[in-house]
């Protein structure tokens, strides 16, 4: 009895050639390095900033920034993984500062409200900074991905379209999640508002 082989399964193709195709504009080839390697970016972006949104981000960012810069990589500089790791470096350095820039913001914005001269109605708290706030602990109450998506639309500045490509979220439902969720937040302020204001 003749027994049969199992074909052996190809190998995927070389971390060079992988480059190669990149380099040329490959999109076959981005889905490839991203496959190999999206863990080990991802690996870095969690020592950064532990498991959640901001290491998602910090993955994507690099990914779509070495497509969009891959006319800057050379193979003879070294390999795309090494280079993938530079670019996440770099995000993981820009987030911080960005995040650093909000705390000073919040911080700035805490201090002026304290250092302004108090008027008859002492009591009273500043509206813009008693908004900020109620605004802050709103949004930590959000679950995902609506408050991704707030914050991508409002602070990142991205329009539906973008969180839709950002998030790999269908348009009409990062539509329906930002009208909802704003719908909630105005009925949610309104009542502490009413409460904090009277």
């Amino acid at each position: 009895m003749v027994r049969e082989v199992a074909p052996v399964p190809a190998a995927g193709p070389s971390d060079a050639e992988i480059a190669r195709r990149f380099c040329a504009g490959d999109e076959q080839a981005l889905a490839e390095a991203y496959a190999r390697w999206a863990g080990q970016v991802h690996g870095l972006a969690v020592r950064a900033f532990g498991p959640g949104p901001d290491a998602e981000d910090v993955t994507q960012q690099t990914f779509v920034a070495a497509w969009t810069g891959r006319a800057g990589y050379t193979p003879a500089a070294g390999p795309l993984p090494a280079w993938l790791v530079g670019i996440c470096r770099h995000k993981i350095a820009d987030t911080w500062a960005k995040m650093a820039r909000q705390r000073r913001s919040a911080e700035a914005a805490a201090a002026d409200a304290r250092a302004r001269p108090r008027a008859a109605d002492a009591d009273r708290v500043d509206d813009a900074v008693a908004d900020r706030v109620l605004l802050l602990g709103e949004l930590d109450r959000i679950g995902q991905p609506q408050r991704r998506i707030i914050e991508l639309a409002f602070f990142a500045d991205l329009t539906h379209s973008q969180i839709a490509a950002r998030t790999g979220i269908p348009l009409g439902t990062v539509k329906s999640h930002i009208r909802r969720t704003l719908e909630r937040l105005r009925d949610r302020l309104e009542v502490d508002g009413a409460a904090l204001h009277p």
